[in-house]
């Protein structure tokens, strides 16, 4: 077995990830790539909680910026990362990894509610623990969501699994070719670059909890498995 540099980790899913080219809804084939890259970590014996977002359905700026309510509008963006929840979990159970589903908005016939020590007695039992409906909170993005899980379960290291960027670069790569990729970053870089890798509440619970997080290409077929192990590769952020 190869060596493991995170024994625990929580990977950050953003919706858009599971809408493939798309770009909305959910798109069974990748969702179903994206399980088996899960699965892969799993037989290694890789402790997971897994965050996922919910832009591939709604997103509570865009439809503030229409006009509703903001808080409303977030609402129902939580209620989307319940739905890509619920299919990721479909799809890890047909691959025979066992999964629970928290969500921090209770829906009792449908999923767990968030526990903190029993999402930490799963994860110790051998389950693959997703958490759903962000926060719980508006104005909170599931970036959050992921800093504030990792650091209450204990994580290792946060992987944010990027949709076709392989890491953080100074500008956009895919609409500026000279833009500039890191291999490292302290969460200082972030704040103090304005790098739109994660809000700046994510990034500042990251750094005072001592998470480091890995930004990584998720099409990248093994590229989960490699950061685990500890190949260098994507960026890596720490607290210096």
């Amino acid at each position: 077995m190869s060596d493991i540099k995170y024994n625990r980790i929580v990977l950050k899913l953003s919706g858009e990830a599971l809408a493939g080219e798309a770009g909305f809804g959910i798109n069974p084939p990748v969702i179903k790539d994206v399980a088996a890259e899960i699965k892969n970590i799993y037989d290694l014996g890789i402790q997971i909680g897994i965050v996922v977002g919910g832009g591939n359905m709604w997103r509570g700026e865009s439809g503030a910026a229409m006009g509703m309510e903001r808080a409303q509008a977030d609402y129902i963006g939580m209620l989307g990362t319940v739905m890509n929840g619920l299919a990721l979990q479909d799809n890890l159970e047909s691959l025979g990894v066992p999964t629970r589903v928290q969500t921090s908005i209770e829906m009792r016939q449908i999923a767990e509610p968030y526990i903190r020590r029993k999402a930490v007695r799963h994860l110790e039992k051998g389950r693959v623990v997703i958490f759903a409906g962000g926060t719980g909170n508006p104005y909170f993005s599931t970036d959050t969501t992921a800093a504030l899980r990792a650091a209450e379960i204990d994580a290792n290291a946060i992987l944010m699994a990027k949709n076709g960027v392989d890491g953080i670069y100074s500008d956009d790569p895919r609409t500026n070719e000279d833009a500039v990729k890191y291999d490292t970053l302290t969460y200082m870089d972030i704040i103090s670059k304005g790098l739109k890798v994660m809000d700046s509440t994510a990034s500042s619970l990251s750094m005072d909890n001592h998470i480091p997080l890995v930004v990584f290409n998720l099409n990248e077929p093994g590229n989960i498995r490699k950061v685990v192990t500890g190949e260098n590769i994507g960026t890596t952020v720490k607290e210096k």
